[in-house]
């Protein structure tokens, strides 16, 4: 998994990795990952927005708790 880069300082996101339709992340205190998937719950333009957020190191943790909170798959 890549690092977060977490730009604001507090972000409650460790770390992510990408796959072609998912998106993998893994926050502090919780040891496996969440699976955001495209062909899943989150849908296509969700994973995307997280992808860019991740990519970006700013936003991904907010963005998840607001839009994307209960769409993870595993």
């Amino acid at each position: 998994m890549k690092r977060y880069a977490n730009h604001s300082g507090d972000s409650g996101v460790e770390a992510y990795r990408t796959t072609a339709g998912s998106i993998f992340v893994r926050f502090r205190n919780r040891p496996e990952p969440y699976e955001y998937r495209s062909t899943g719950r989150a849908g296509p333009e969700k994973v995307a927005r997280m992808k860019a957020l991740a990519e970006a190191g700013r936003g991904l943790a907010t963005y998840i708790s607001r839009y994307a909170h209960d769409d993870f798959e595993r």
